[in-house]
């Protein structure tokens, strides 16, 4: 083995990337499109009151759970925003909501439409696969590289990063939901005559959504999970504060900072969940 000489995957790597920033023409479209679905969230969140703001994520989340009257998520969700207000950290914890969102929605748009490529058709399945186990099992710092080598630094590289980490679960979990509807409803609305889009959107996608509302929970929490390593390519959010408060060994503000996101964590975990339950079993 030792007479074997070294393999240059690293120069292949690095042919491969600097051939294709020779698109820059595409990388920019992209960017732009990412950029203003940033900016739109971002335009949302600075135009309401922080008042207002805690107010509507509260009566949103007892909206959603009205059924179960979940009083406590409405309390902690209340006090979890108003504490973060109180520590200075609206903006920052703003900016982190736009990355997630932002990457959360681009895997949806993206990881929805493959997870019902994959389980309609074996061979997407077998190429299709093996591709999520690598975007996921990547270590994630591994994606800055290129994604800063294609869109620069700031929120566009972050978000770019967060939908390569993010996405595998959406895609698995459409996939797994649309192939676990019952046989004997497909035959049925054969029987019927329904097309193939009809089945789809009619059958099979209303009988998967809890399955893939929980690809989508972990989507975003994964995304939320790249917050810290997103700020190392100048993605602002309260992933920049704890990322400054460890190069100036600042335990508190550090600690603080990843309270912070704790609580963002817990109320979007807690409403994404929300949609994942089974009207039949209320």
């Amino acid at each position: 083995m030792l007479n074997i000489p070294k393999l240059p995957i690293a120069n292949w790597i690095d042919q491969l990337v600097d051939g294709l920033t020779q698109f820059e023409g595409f990388f920019n479209v992209v960017s732009v499109i990412i950029a203003s679905i940033a900016g739109a969230f971002q335009w949302i969140f600075d135009s309401l009151p922080i008042w207002l703001f805690i107010l509507l994520v509260a009566a949103g989340i007892y909206f959603i759970n009205r059924n179960g009257k979940k009083w406590g998520l409405v309390a902690f969700s209340l006090v979890g925003l108003l504490f973060i207000w109180n520590l200075g950290f609206w903006r920052d914890m703003t900016q982190t909501l736009t990355l997630v969102l932002t990457s959360s929605l681009i895997a949806l748009i993206i990881g929805v439409p493959l997870g019902i490529w994959m389980s309609k058709s074996r061979w997407a399945e077998k190429i299709i696969r093996p591709i999520l186990d690598f975007m996921q099992t990547m270590p994630a710092f591994v994606y800055l590289i290129p994604a800063v080598a294609f869109f620069g630094i700031g929120m566009v590289p972050g978000v770019v990063a967060s939908v390569i980490f993010s996405m595998p679960p959406t895609v698995r979990m459409t996939n797994l939901g649309i192939r676990e509807v019952p046989t004997e409803l497909d035959e049925a609305a054969d029987s019927f005559g329904s097309t193939a889009w009809q089945k789809l959107f009619k059958v099979e996608l209303p009988l998967a959504k809890s399955t893939i509302m929980a690809g989508i929970n972990q989507s975003m929490m994964l995304s939320l999970s790249m917050v810290v390593i997103a700020s190392m390519i100048g993605t602002m959010g309260l992933g920049t504060k704890v990322y400054f408060a460890v190069g100036r060994n600042d335990a508190g503000n550090g600690f603080a900072a990843g309270l912070a996101i704790v609580i963002v964590a817990i109320v979007l975990d807690r409403v994404t969940q929300a949609f994942t339950k089974d009207k039949r079993s209320k």
